[in-house]
């Protein structure tokens, strides 16, 4: 074979090596928080902290740059604090369209707020839209942005729900949507430039801080 030829083979080769390790990831957090949901709160945490570490430190998807990598010495988090467990109920809103987001090699993201929580106005000082992801399937996702961003949170806000990902804390007995605080986590483009990520749009910025889940 000449040069081109094993070039070529050698990019498939890595193209298909790339997506049977997102593969593998989507798993692994899919698992992850399938357990978090039959655990006692405050022990499906630390195992969300143990994983997440695991994954950032010793899987090929790790969104960390080498760089920041070699001196990985786990993620910070603010202390576990109850207080930030709703269960809240869904308020059903009208969208007139969806609206899009560009996320650079994934293309475009369509977004569609479907719901307001009605639960967190008392604690928080508002409540929060969610949105649906257009496309197959489809799946929630709940960005949000408090006062700590930017200086103890990454400026850019963080994500709690996105369940095409995994990332579903599931509902109590009574049919209400666990929201709990200590699992917010950072996008991935809060740890490199080569991520594109839609970030929390205005409408779910929170006036006071919300001192749980994941730190800058």
């Amino acid at each position: 074979m000449d040069d081109a030829t094993v070039a070529e083979t050698a990019r498939k080769v890595q193209h298909l090596r790339d997506r049977l390790d997102l593969w593998d990831w989507r798993q692994r957090v899919f698992a992850l928080y399938a357990a978090i949901r039959v655990a006692e709160p405050e022990e499906g945490w630390s195992l969300w902290r143990a994983e997440r570490d695991a994954l950032f430190r010793d899987h090929p998807q790790t969104p960390l740059p080498p760089e920041r990598l070699a001196v990985f010495a786990g993620l910070t988090h603010f202390p576990y604090d109850p207080a930030l467990r709703f269960t809240v109920d869904l308020v059903p809103i009208e969208a007139d369209e969806p609206f899009t987001l560009d996320v650079g090699g994934d293309g475009t993201l369509r977004l569609r707020p479907f719901a307001r929580t009605r639960g967190l106005n008392e604690a928080l000082g508002a409540e929060l839209t969610l949105y649906w992801l257009q496309g197959y399937g489809g799946g929630v996702f709940l960005p949000f942005r408090d006062s700590t961003a930017g200086d103890e949170t990454y400026a850019g806000g963080r994500y709690l729900l996105d369940t095409i990902k995994g990332a579903d804390l599931g509902r109590a007995p009574d049919g209400q949507v666990i929201l709990d605080f200590n699992f917010a986590y950072n996008p991935s483009c809060s740890y490199s430039d080569r991520w594109v990520c839609p970030l929390s749009p205005a409408e779910n910025n929170l006036a006071v801080p919300v001192r749980g889940g994941e730190r800058a």
